[in-house]
């Protein structure tokens, strides 16, 4: 017991200082930045070319919104979730161990196989968790009280991707923890594939509608970052000249938009998506949801909860009862937790 309390002290202690070395230390492993730089982009094509002409830059909860942009990503895991999470590991490690004898670790084939492949598991795998964990916020009511949060969102904006309940950090973190540790994903593995997604969820949130042949094009740029400048330093290719390096990349841009680009709305989530997972009105057979994905759109179309109507730039946002629902963020933060006068049901 001595051992978890330590752990658990330690873990405070250190993420404590790592979150003051990640605010006064810029650099590209940098989350607080890279937020700020990720958040800044959709909100400047927001401004540009917003899909909801008529609805305000500053638009309603936007200020809100950005508060729990920074507590979900950084204040609520110097509060409880790392170190919680910390002991959580080391609990569920020793008790493997102590009940197989077997060290997952050292059993894990995936420390030898490339970077980039640990990456394209660890995203598939993290984001096929999600999706049903994300499928039970809406199934159970004890946790749907929680979700009801991010559904709280009336206008839609980037921001709105990191409005959630604190309790939706644990139940998401427990459950796709166990998955991501015996595969071995480590933190710099996981700092790539979360930048990935934060980036993706934004702009699933975002007042924007961006052509296929785009995102397209983007994820054949990024295809071509991994094969011409040699991802984290894994050899993919030898050593090649500026020219041959460029060639990769226009290919690889080419190959995104003119051929992922007719696809890429059965393969990535999209705003024109989402949007309908947070539609008010919603028939009477899909009471429970639609649209669960939350980078990738396949699993979706692969089960049959994908659900897009029409164009739904205009439609109204939230669920029954969004009129009584806290509107502050400590009533929210303490809703389906602490009961009071102001958490109607």
């Amino acid at each position: 017991m001595d051992k978890y309390i330590e752990i658990f002290i330690a873990g405070y202690k250190g993420y404590a200082s790592y979150l003051w070395q990640e605010i006064t230390n810029p650099n590209w492993h940098n989350y607080f930045y890279w937020l700020i730089i990720v958040s800044l982009f959709f909100l400047i094509l927001e401004v540009i070319i917003p899909w909801r002409k008529n609805q305000n830059i500053e638009r309603k909860d936007f200020w809100l919104d950005g508060f729990y942009m920074f507590f979900n990503f950084f204040i609520f895991s110097l509060i409880i979730y790392n170190a919680a999470s910390d002991v959580i590991v080391n609990l569920f490690n020793d008790g493997i161990r102590f009940l197989s004898g077997v060290d997952l670790q050292k059993l894990n084939p995936m420390y030898t196989w490339p970077i980039w492949v640990i990456l394209i598991i660890g995203f598939l795998v993290r984001d096929f968790v999600q999706w049903w964990i994300h499928r039970l916020l809406h199934k159970f009511e004890w946790l749907w009280k929680f979700h009801k949060v991010h559904h709280s969102v009336e206008e839609m904006g980037f921001a709105a991707h990191l409005r959630y309940h604190w309790m939706e950090n644990i139940v998401y973190r427990t459950l796709e923890y166990i998955p991501l540790a015996l595969l071995g994903i480590g933190l710099h593995d996981f700092f790539i594939i979360h930048i990935f997604t934060l980036a993706w969820g934004h702009y699933n949130h975002s007042n924007i509608s961006v052509d296929g042949k785009i995102t397209g094009g983007i994820l054949g740029a990024l295809i071509g970052i991994v094969i011409s400048q040699r991802l984290l330093g894994v050899h993919l290719v030898p050593e090649v000249s500026l020219t041959t390096t460029l060639a990769v990349m226009a290919t690889s841009i080419a190959f995104g938009s003119l051929v992922l680009g007719s696809i890429m709305k059965y393969l990535f989530n999209s705003p024109e998506m989402h949007i309908w997972h947070h539609s008010y009105n919603l028939p009477a057979e899909r009471r429970s949801g639609v649209n669960f994905g939350l980078t990738l759109a396949i699993w979706d179309y692969i089960f049959g909860t994908n659900y897009i109507p029409h164009d739904g730039r205009d439609i109204r946002l939230g669920f029954p009862g969004i009129e009584e629902f806290p509107s502050t963020f400590k009533d929210q933060i303490t809703y389906g937790v602490v009961k009071n006068k102001s958490h109607s049901e």
